[in-house]
């Protein structure tokens, strides 16, 4: 099946590439020609998926990468332009919810690691990637976030409140970097 996108010769990373959205996104951006980097916690499932994208014809990494992490992100963002030369499109798709519970049921331990991991993970790629496009002139950083970041989800408050979040840190980078 071919797609009616055209992304010859360029050079995608999408994070939460080992599973639902993530990988569907991933294939897409390979129907249409794309490089795909595929990032994720999960090595067994990343090898799955980018032998999928494979098979399709186009090249493609899967890299192991902990978002919430820093380093692991300027590992993946220079590998992925030592190997390719360059990054021209970085989706930030990777993210979760939680069980649902109260507002004032919601543990500070889960409404950290939520934070951490909608939010803050997406902040580091952002910045990782933004870093790399300014000096290259060109690319484009595409967040995934919710209707809960805009609506709420009740008994997700943190959920909620990481997706607004990362609607103002799209917002606000698109005024900073355009």
């Amino acid at each position: 099946m071919s797609s009616p996108f055209n992304l010859d010769g360029k050079v995608a990373i999408i994070t939460g590439g080992a599973g639902g959205i993530g990988t569907e996104i991933a294939k897409e951006y390979g129907r249409a020609g794309a490089t795909v980097v595929i990032a994720s916690r999960n090595q067994e499932a990343l090898d799955k998926v980018a032998g999928e994208v494979a098979d399709l014809g186009v090249s493609t990494l899967a890299l192991t990468t902990d978002i919430t992490d820093p380093d692991q992100v300027e590992a993946l963002i220079s590998t992925t332009v030592k190997e390719y030369g360059r990054l021209d499109l970085m989706v930030n798709n990777a993210g979760g919810g939680s069980s649902m519970k109260q507002a004032e049921d919601t543990p500070h331990d889960e409404w950290v690691r939520l934070i951490d991991f909608n939010l803050t993970g997406t902040f580091n790629c952002c910045m990782s990637a933004g870093r790399q496009m300014i000096g290259q002139k060109d690319g484009k950083i595409i967040n995934i976030s919710s209707v809960a970041g805009t609506k709420g989800n009740p008994g997700m408050l943190h959920y909620s409140a990481a997706k607004a979040g990362v609607i103002s840190l799209t917002n606000n980078l698109a005024y900073m970097w355009a």
